[in-house]
């Protein structure tokens, strides 16, 4: 199976799931032509399908609730219970059990395509070593969620720069299209569930963001409170695409709630799954990071050290697993993730290729 039959059979397997926005999808298949990067955060479907088969022993790893579509733009910041700025893993539309090995190979090869797209100043020969050092850090110390406060100064002085300025994030929310039709009663108690108040009055969005669910409803509640702004997001999930890439096509389960609750982590408390609809808050510091907007230096490479620090505090929801991870580690021949990272970059740059030349207009 190519990529483009591949494409259009997990498309009919979402669309009997979810209701899809055929021109947010149109979008996507776009995005996906323009270079390699975007398009290997469309297509994490594709991913599942072909990583076991590439990587047998790797994907035969001890198995955690993992990320699944783990890349270096599925990081962003948020307020804890506390009010403190917290940075980590910023979506699990994907959670799914996998071996953990899933989440560190698809994280190297984000960075590498992203240095490649010119996004992170990196040396690539650095990636793969600080994303795997990063990890074990987090599994021998088990996990310590990034508080942006007196710790981390260097990492909140990169997230936190003008691109964020509220007054840019509120007039994008400003300019966002107000939704016209119906809108699913379910959608609008889950927004309605997370306002700080009863009957605050506000208007109904459409919001285009991300790329591997590019084509799930996304509504944005967009408010006056208070002397000043608040937005609330629903956007419909369906079970991870690893389900349909293992060809289960009965009911399957939504593990984002689960994921999020067992990770070692100071969680965001709006966000919430509300039957199949995950919500959350967004402001100028509660959203996911693009690498565009980062203030990085150069050779930044204590970005990756961090990224593969906070797989492990995901993956450390499952304590157990803990101990066979480090063994596992411990009997990994030097430079496997670079291998693992060089054959699945080619097989993504070869649908690539393909889906540049014979995939949808």
């Amino acid at each position: 199976m190519n990529v483009v039959k591949a494409t259009r059979h997990f498309e009919e397997w979402l669309g009997q799931r979810t209701d899809i926005v055929l021109k947010d999808l149109r979008i996507k298949h776009a995005s996906m032509k323009v270079s390699v990067f975007p398009f290997l955060r469309a297509t994490y479907y594709r991913w599942a399908q072909l990583w076991p088969d590439a990587c047998p022993e790797l994907a035969k790893a001890p198995h955690v609730l993992a990320v699944g579509d783990l890349h270096v733009e599925n990081f962003g910041t948020w307020r804890d219970i506390e009010g403190r700025l917290i940075w980590g893993v910023n979506d699990f539309d994907e959670a799914s059990p996998l071996s953990y090995t899933n989440d560190l190979v698809r994280l190297a090869v984000s960075a590498h395509l992203a240095v490649e797209a010119g996004h992170l100043p990196l040396k690539r020969r650095e990636i793969c070593d600080a994303i795997v050092e990063g990890y074990i850090e987090g599994l021998r110390v088990q996990g310590v969620p990034f508080v942006l406060g007196e710790k981390h100064v260097w990492l909140r002085s990169i997230a936190e720069n003008e691109l964020r300025d509220p007054i840019r994030f509120w007039a994008k929310m400003d300019a966002l299209p107000s939704v016209k039709g119906d809108v699913p009663v379910s959608a609008l108690d889950a927004l309605e569930h997370l306002m700080p108040a009863r009957d605050i009055d506000y208007r109904l969005a459409h919001r285009v963001a991300g790329l591997g669910s590019l084509g799930h409803q996304r509504f944005v509640a967009v408010a006056n409170w208070n002397g000043g702004r608040l937005a609330r997001e629903a956007k419909a999930l369906v079970a991870s695409a690893a389900y349909w890439a293992k060809g289960h096509e009965g009911a399957t389960e939504i593990l984002y709630q689960a994921i999020i609750g067992r990770a070692i982590r100071c969680p965001d408390p709006f966000v919430q799954l509300r039957g199949r609809w995950i919500c959350r808050r967004l402001s100028p510091h509660c959203s996911r990071i693009e690498l565009t907007t980062l203030q990085l230096q150069k050779d930044e490479i204590r970005l990756l050290h961090s990224m593969g620090f906070e797989t492990a505090n995901v993956h450390l929801g499952q304590r157990s697993a803990r101990k066979p991870i480090l063994a596992h580690l411990q009997k990994q021949k030097s430079k496997w993730l670079h291998r693992a990272t060089e054959q699945m970059i080619n097989l993504v740059r070869e649908d690539w290729k393909m889906w540049k030349s014979d995939g949808y207009e």
